[in-house]
């Protein structure tokens, strides 16, 4: 008979898939991704070796799969994940980035850089905790991070005998968390990470459950990019001007396509400037190609002495963002030191650094009662609705049409430290 991995390694491209795995502290995160990793044949056997002798010298019984994504000294000292561990694996049919995030509460920044690129979110619940502060706080940090699809993982099930009843109860549970928060797109699969049931292999043991194993939704969630129509984005990241002979008159703008696709001969709109031009090459290192698309890095050519630099953004005139200098965002204040009203900050958007000020707070999100409340500052781990007047206008979207021109970051401009990352509301 045929394993699922292996029927999983058909060779056929689905695309990348960034997701998140999140939830309380001991609910098994560290533990599922080590399994995906054993289960998918994408760990070297030496690694594994190393893994089993040290689960041994820890007087465990097998193998010790959470030491595949804990890393730090400190993290395996406590049992705990701390950092944000990034793990890659491929099935055959498509590439995995896993950003496994820390599940105490005072790690939630953590959880919003992990998040801020991800696809997908798998929320694990312990089957004998149920739905805990923590993992409504974590489902609702993915929500606002316009995170698009949910997973929550009901893991442990070996600890409760395999009890449907329980899995049932605790699907209730997370259902009317859900429907309080407004995510629509959520899944549900009851799996033991340790036993390896319901994550890549079905097991033998949850023969009541006819749902797909969670291999196999993240095999079947779509891509990021191709789920809708999106506007071109393109941040200059970069102007290149050959100091040669043979390419003097040659002049290009470096970037990635945020969003949306460009071919050779479309129209583009320098922003904010507002001048036109159209793509006469498209180059990927020294090949030249007709068209490119979302995440790929590349060099533009265009047809006219267009004046573009470092911080402009080439669009489609039809799509194009109006330019505004105050905007109304979601902050999630990552430093010790908390925000200021009086204080001066720099904003990083795309490749464009300006000048800001949080001219008021509307009010900030109690993560544990998930509520609006009056806030007069934000302190560490806090998400908030500001307002930000900027020094020079910026094109920008709206952080649920497009992530990365609907994103920022703020920077202290007396020790250049990032202390808080920002959504465009």
């Amino acid at each position: 008979m045929i394993s699922a991995a292996e029927q999983l390694s058909a060779p056929l491209d689905l695309g990348l898939l960034r997701f998140l795995t999140c939830g309380s502290v001991d609910d098994g995160k560290s533990t599922l991704i080590g399994r995906l990793l054993v289960d998918t044949r994408s760990v070297l056997a030496d690694a594994l070796s190393a893994i089993e002798r040290t689960s041994k010298r820890r007087g465990h019984a097998g193998v010790d799969l959470s030491l595949l994504t804990d890393g730090l000294s400190a993290e395996r000292e406590q049992g705990i994940t701390i950092d944000v561990a990034y793990r890659y694996f491929s099935t055959g049919r498509r590439k995995y980035i896993i950003a496994d995030a820390p599940g105490h509460e005072q790690y939630t920044r953590n959880m919003v850089t992990a998040g801020s690129t991800a696809h997908l979110a798998v929320v694990l619940v312990d089957a004998r905790k149920g739905v805990l502060t923590q993992t409504r706080r974590h489902a609702c940090i993915a929500h606002q991070l316009g995170i698009p699809h949910l997973v929550v993982a009901v893991n442990k099930m070996d600890l409760v005998g395999w009890s449907e009843q329980v899995f049932d109860r605790i699907q209730a549970d997370a259902l009317a968390v859900a429907a309080r928060l407004g995510i629509e797109d959520v899944r549900f699969i009851p799996m033991s990470a340790l036993a390896g049931d319901m994550v890549v292999e079905r097991g033998d043991h949850l023969g009541w459950w006819h749902g797909p194993t969670l291999l196999e939704v993240l095999e079947r969630t779509p891509a990021a990019h191709v789920e809708g129509a999106e506007p071109f984005r393109f941040p200059v990241q970069w102007v290149c001007r050959p100091h040669s002979e043979a390419h003097h008159d040659f002049r290009g703008f470096a970037g990635r396509v945020e969003s949306g696709g460009v071919a050779v001969g479309d129209e583009v709109q320098v922003l904010p400037s507002g001048r036109t031009s159209r793509v006469k090459a498209i180059w990927l290192g020294d090949v030249a190609l007709r068209e490119a698309v979302g995440e790929q890095s590349v060099l533009l050519q265009l047809e006219d002495e267009v004046d573009v630099s470092r911080g402009d953004l080439l669009v489609r005139p039809a799509e194009a963002p109006a330019p505004v200098r105050e905007v109304e965002a979601m902050l999630c204040w990552l430093a010790e030191r908390p925000l200021s009203l009086v204080r001066r900050y720099l904003v990083r958007h795309t490749t464009r650094e300006i000048r800001a000020q949080v001219t008021g707070i509307a009010w900030r999100l109690d993560l544990t009662a998930l509520e609006q409340v009056p806030a007069e500052g934000l302190a560490m781990n806090d998400l908030g609705r500001v307002s930000l007047r900027l020094a020079q206008p910026i094109a920008a979207d709206r952080y649920a049409e497009v992530r990365a021109t609907g994103a920022f970051i703020v920077i202290d401009e007396a020790s250049n430290d990032t202390v808080a990352a920002g959504m465009i509301l």
